[in-house]
């Protein structure tokens, strides 16, 4: 098991860990103050426990697996798999905040701005932590920690833009500028989604093989 491979690991586990305690803490609140906005930042984040939860687990059937004789395949597909699979999520979750961001537009709601800015501010300093955590390097990269990496991105985003967009809704009384961040952010993920879908699918589809042996082949 090359040494990279287990540091993503430890490190996947102790995000997984940090965001499930957070969504914990954010939905629990979210119920105490009646706050939706809380409520569903915590429901967000436990989008994004799973995906990185996922992405946890394939390290280690990976480590499984490659001590594990019988096992013939290509081990690392399985991370380009988890990825895949994470990466899928991600579109999901960008879709989930349009159409919320579209809903909310539609029928604003009375925000308890000052609580709901302030967990905004905890979820984001929890990503900013998570994504310390998950920065690798490049040629350690692969699909699995990107997707992992990606998700917390995307959730940080997803923090920022609700805490421009309640400020701006609380100083200037604007509350459509919370729906513009979020179609903004949103469409932010999808392109981060499909860039991940397009990198771990040529991988699982071995594209990347066949055109270093086609050009091995005309040399």
């Amino acid at each position: 098991m090359p040494e990279h491979k287990h540091e993503h690991e430890k490190k996947t586990f102790w995000v997984v860990l940090l965001t499930a305690v957070t969504m914990v803490v954010e939905i629990i609140f979210g119920l105490i103050t009646n706050s939706m906005a809380l409520l569903a930042d915590g429901i967000h984040m436990g989008s994004h426990v799973l995906a990185i939860g996922l992405s946890w687990i394939a390290y280690i059937v990976v480590r499984k697996v490659s001590k594990n004789e019988k096992f013939k395949g290509n081990s690392d597909k399985i991370l380009s798999l988890s990825g895949y699979s994470s990466g899928l999520m991600l579109l999901l979750f960008a879709f989930v905040i349009m159409v919320e961001a579209v809903e909310r537009f539609f029928n604003p709601v009375d925000i308890i701005y000052r609580e709901a800015i302030f967990v905004a501010i905890i979820g984001l300093m929890v990503n900013i932590a998570s994504a310390f955590l998950l920065h690798h390097d490049h040629e350690h990269s692969d699909h699995n920690i990107r997707a992992a990496y990606l998700h917390v991105i995307a959730d940080a985003l997803t923090s920022l833009s609700a805490i421009l967009g309640l400020t701006a809704a609380m100083i200037w009384d604007i509350p459509f500028i919370d729906t513009i961040a979020a179609i903004v952010s949103s469409l932010v993920i999808v392109r981060w989604s499909v860039g991940l879908l397009k990198d771990s699918g040529k991988a699982l589809l071995d594209m990347k093989n066949a055109r270093a042996e086609h050009e091995h082949h005309h040399h």
